[in-house]
């Protein structure tokens, strides 16, 4: 029997975004560790781009998803039923928020949960005005493009939404252009796709006090920060300010596709009248992906992990040196290299590939390769990782 050729199908049939996609042809993944269709093993240095959190087909949530699709899967569009796993999992994930984050709107992506909370922004206030910032992202769909800090990616699709200003990230003075007309704010407290660039918490104290004089929304995006990344829960957490919109997704679905935009009971019901069902999903709140999700969650609490972050944030400042590497950003468990120039950052990404290490730059830092393992990653773990990406940088620099 001939033996079907996946890889060729990839390229025939699967859309492509980039002329030199990563390529592994996938076996099977656990723990940090990735293997292809020919035994070969990759540790996944970015969790699936922070999707990972706790890891790959950790044995509990691989149980909570056969469970529940046992019992059933997709029933009727979001909202309408009364299902477990979606009560039970904002029961759970509203325990562990601020007073005024009660009330969980599940979607199927980060990116949609952008999309829902730019509406009910719009829908709280009666503005338009949408206020983000330079170097942001909040995903790709056409509104959340909209609000994405670079040109370059904006600009072949116009146009987008309007009413949307840009201002300049951590600078105080911008914050006086936020005015009366402005519905929303849409912050990162960590801003990923530059290379990991962290908010002054000043400055995010000073934004949230701009926006309660102005009662304009202030939305945090914690879609790839959350859920431990950080060394606490969430981000925010951090910074001495609750969001009046919290933005979830990644590591949200413990694998499988989930996001969600948390507010109050209060604003969200707004989305029930004039227009009712002001905002729906047919997939959002998938049972099978909130089971999978649930059961993430319970892992991080129980696990230590989070608590664990600090000193692995610590050992790869520590160890992860080397003369090519000109800066480091970081926050937690999430790192960024910098290297002499874009060129040179992915021939080592390329290498890094070739050594085992999965790794990838960065959207708008293409001169940064990104480090940002699960958090389940061990020390002895780290140190071969480290050994590994110095030996990627050498011979890349030798070659």
């Amino acid at each position: 029997m001939q033996r079907i050729n996946n890889r060729q199908l990839f390229f025939q049939h699967l859309a492509q975004t980039s002329d030199k996609p990563i390529g592994i042809e996938v076996a099977s993944a656990n723990g940090v560790y990735i293997h292809d269709i020919d035994g070969k093993s990759f540790m996944d240095m970015i969790a699936g781009f922070s999707v990972c959190n706790i890891g790959h087909s950790h044995p509990a949530v691989i149980k909570a998803i056969q469970e529940q699709v046992e019992k059933y899967m997709h029933v009727i569009v979001y909202g309408e039923f009364v299902q477990a796993p979606q009560v039970q999992y904002a029961n759970a994930i509203t325990q562990l928020l601020p007073e005024n984050l009660q009330s969980v709107y599940f979607t199927n992506s980060g990116a949609e949960a952008t999309e829902g909370a730019m509406k009910l922004a719009k829908r709280v206030t009666g503005r338009t005005k949408i206020v983000a910032f330079e170097g942001a992202y909040h995903g790709s769909t056409q509104g959340a493009l909209s609000v994405m800090g670079d040109e370059y990616f904006r600009n072949a699709f116009r146009p987008l939404l309007p009413d949307v200003l840009h201002l300049r990230y951590n600078n105080f003075e911008d914050i006086e252009l936020i005015d009366n007309t402005v519905a929303c704010v849409i912050v990162e407290l960590v801003q990923a796709e530059t290379g990991i660039t962290l908010a002054n918490k000043e400055w995010v104290i000073a934004l949230k006090k701009k926006c309660e004089s102005l009662c304009a929304l202030l939305i945090v995006d914690e879609i790839q920060s959350g859920f431990g990344r950080t060394g606490t829960l969430f981000a925010f957490e951090q910074f001495g300010i609750s969001p009046d919109i919290l933005l979830v997704g990644k590591a949200l679905g413990g694998g499988l596709p989930l996001g969600a935009f948390i507010s109050s009971t209060k604003m969200m019901g707004t989305l029930t009248e004039n227009p009712v069902l002001g905002h729906i999903t047919t997939f959002g709140g998938n049972p099978v992906a909130c089971a999978a999700g649930l059961a993430a969650l319970t892992i991080l609490q129980n696990s230590g992990w989070i608590e664990a972050v600090k000193e692995k944030e610590d050992y790869l400042l520590a160890h992860l040196h080397h003369p090519a590497i000109l800066h480091r950003n970081h926050f937690g468990l999430w790192m960024s290299l910098q290297f002499e120039s874009a060129a040179i950052t992915k021939k080592i990404a390329a290498v890094c590939v070739e050594n085992g290490i999965i790794t990838d730059w960065f959207l708008f830092a293409e001169d940064r390769i990104r480090i940002a393992p699960p958090l389940c990653i061990t020390i002895d773990e780290l140190i071969i990782a480290i050994e590994k990406i110095i030996k990627s940088i050498n011979q890349s620099l030798a070659s």
